[in-house]
């Protein structure tokens, strides 16, 4: 019985000398809370400077687009994916109504590409059924004759897509030639193509990644001290 308290004494004397060095350990852990709140920071204001800068660069396409510029969307194009792939871009984008945080640039669409792209696809469509004799005459001319009045009428341009979706609801209003409707239809280009969304890797061997990578390591760190403190002073208290 003496000797089984003795030793509990010099058990409870080692966790006590234990809790003190580890006290008086050289590195404290308030100054790894310290070091991790401006990693946090830094790390932080690098990702927000990522996104700015991929925001920009988005912007520059779209800006193109609406310039009608097809040259300078292709550049503008490469230069988003060359950075978005090779940094951590952090993007919070909408999806079904709710604000959801992805790696990447999220969804975009280059509206007036599209409309050039299905407007130059209608002109060749209407080259290709100027000669068309089905019993509903030229189609393609008729139902250019009604959206044409209607695009006057409301200020529509040839490539608004208001006049592309009335051309498309028009020739679908004359079932007797299914065939010229497939082939007019099916010369529209598919919206999917001037759809882009690039993704970011979650982790790249940058400045960035590495300081990330650090601040993983002292959060490690202080959890694990956090883990031996709590052992060493319940062992102080129960032993």
């Amino acid at each position: 019985m003496d000797n089984t308290g003795g030793k509990i004494k010099k058990f409870h004397s080692e966790v006590k000398q234990s809790f003190l060095r580890f006290k008086k350990g050289k590195i404290k852990t308030w100054m790894l809370l310290i070091l991790l709140v401006i990693l946090v920071f830094v790390d932080a204001t690098l990702l927000r400077l990522n996104h700015i800068k991929m925001s920009e660069l988005r912007d520059a396409v779209l800006t193109a687009d609406d310039a009608n510029d097809d040259a300078a969307i292709a550049d503008g194009l490469v230069k988003l994916k060359e950075f978005v792939f090779s940094n951590t871009v952090i993007n919070v984008t909408e999806e079904n109504g709710e604000q959801v945080v992805s790696f990447g640039t999220g969804p975009f669409y280059l509206e007036h590409q599209y409309l050039r792209a299905a407007q130059a696809a209608l002109n060749d469509a209407e080259a290709k059924l100027a000669g068309d004799s089905n019993p509903n005459g030229n189609i393609y001319g008729l139902a250019g004759n009604t959206c044409k009045a209607l695009a006057l009428q409301n200020g529509w341009t040839w490539d608004n897509a208001n006049f592309i979706n009335c051309m498309v609801t028009e020739i679908n209003k004359y079932p007797a030639a299914s065939d010229i409707q497939d082939t007019v239809i099916a010369s529209l280009p598919s919206t999917e193509l001037f759809r882009h969304n690039y993704a970011s890797p979650i982790w790249t061997p940058s400045f960035l990644g590495w300081l990330i990578l650090i601040t993983i390591v002292v959060v490690v760190v202080i959890f694990i001290r956090f883990i031996i403190w709590v052992v060493l002073r319940l062992s102080l208290l129960f032993i």
